[in-house]
């Protein structure tokens, strides 16, 4: 029979070699993640800066051109292009000629469990909360 002793020392064992193998992945993990960031951020520059060289000789040389020369897929070229324009979406204005809600939201359910209007609410007797 195996004694308590033992059994503890081959559990040991068994952990040191599994938090080994379980540090190197982690480790391992961290290192080509850091390394993924860098070459990430890289790209993005160097499509900025592509998209930047194409709007400014979009004056001069249009994107079908460019492709014809290059060897490089139109449809990339307008991608790297139309990635470098800043747009920014425009918001709706609320005006007072917006239609308004019927039926407050924080009206109380009716016994049919729909909402009151406003004015229902305002004529009926209120409703105690449990």
């Amino acid at each position: 029979m195996v004694t308590t002793e033992e059994i503890e020392r081959r559990v040991e064992e068994a952990d040191a070699a599994r938090s080994a193998k379980r540090t190197e992945a982690a480790r391992r993990v961290g290192e080509l993640v850091r390394q993924r960031t860098e070459v990430a951020d890289k790209l993005s520059e160097i499509d900025r800066q592509l998209g930047d060289v194409l709007v400014g000789a979009s004056d001069v040389i249009g994107v079908d051109e460019l492709a014809k020369f290059t060897d490089v897929p139109a449809a990339d070229l307008a991608q790297w292009r139309d990635g470098s324009k800043t747009t920014r979406a425009r918001r709706k204005r609320q005006t007072a000629s917006a239609p308004t809600p019927k039926i407050s939201p924080s009206a109380p359910p009716t016994a049919a469990g729909t909402r009151m209007s406003a004015a229902d609410a305002s004529t009926r007797a209120p409703v105690p909360v449990p």
